[in-house]
C-alpha cells in the first residue's frame, strides 16, 4: 500500500474497483482544516476523466505496471497489431486501447505498451515525432516575416498549425502531446 505522497503524473491506481491513472495532481494546505489532494484520474479502461480528492495520508494501491517496447506493423481491418521488438510476438489490440494514439500511429512506430499482468492498459507513443506533410496551402513569398500559421494534413489524417514557408511533401517535427508543430525536419 502506497499513500498520497507517491501520487505522480502516470501513476496508475487501484480505485473505485477500476483501474485510474493520475492525469493532474495538486497538494493542497488550507489555513483551516486538514491537508488533502485533489487529482484528475482517467479511468484506463473507459477514458473517463474525473476529478477526485484524497486526504493527505490516505492509503492508496498503487498498480506496478511492466513497459515493454513494441513496433506497430498494421491495421488488419478490426485490430491494431504491434510486435514485440524481443521477441517479435504479436499482439493485437482494439480501437479503444489505441485510441489515445491513434492520430499519430503510422507503420514502424516505435510505442510502448504498458501491462498490468497480461493485460494491455496503455500505449505510449515518442513525445515528438516527424511526419510529412500530404496537403497543405502554398506558401507566399514574403509572407513569412509576421509569424503567419496555415493548416497542413500530416501522412496520419491529423490537422495542425504550420508556419505559412512549410511546403507540401517536407517533414516536420510535431509535439504529439499537444498535437503542434515544433520545426521544419532537414533531410
Amino acid at each position: 500500500m502506497a499513500s498520497t505522497s507517491d501520487f505522480k503524473n502516470g501513476v496508475i491506481l487501484n480505485h473505485k474497483k477500476g483501474l485510474w491513472k493520475i492525469v493532474e495532481f495538486m497538494h493542497v494546505k488550507p489555513g483551516k482544516g486538514p491537508a488533502f489532494v485533489r487529482t484528475k484520474l482517467k479511468n484506463v479502461k473507459t477514458g473517463q476523466v474525473v476529478e477526485e480528492t484524497f486526504r493527505a495520508g490516505e492509503k492508496i494501491e498503487i498498480i506496478r505496471i511492466e513497459a515493454r517496447d513494441y513496433t506497430y506493423s498494421y491495421f488488419d481491418g478490426e485490430f491494431y497489431v504491434f510486435m514485440d521488438n524481443e521477441t517479435f510476438e504479436q499482439i493485437s489490440l482494439t480501437n479503444t486501447q489505441v485510441e489515445d494514439v491513434l492520430d499519430f500511429l503510422i507503420e514502424n512506430t516505435t510505442t510502448t505498451i504498458a501491462f498490468n499482468g497480461d493485460e494491455p492498459i496503455e500505449v505510449r507513443i515518442p513525445q515528438h515525432m516527424n511526419l510529412k506533410i500530404v496537403e497543405t496551402d502554398p506558401g507566399e513569398k514574403g509572407n513569412t516575416a509576421q509569424g503567419g500559421t496555415k493548416p497542413a494534413k500530416l501522412e496520419t489524417g491529423v490537422v495542425i498549425q504550420v508556419p505559412l514557408f512549410i511546403q507540401e511533401g517536407e517533414s516536420v517535427r510535431v509535439d504529439t502531446k499537444d498535437c503542434r508543430y515544433i520545426e521544419r525536419v532537414k533531410s
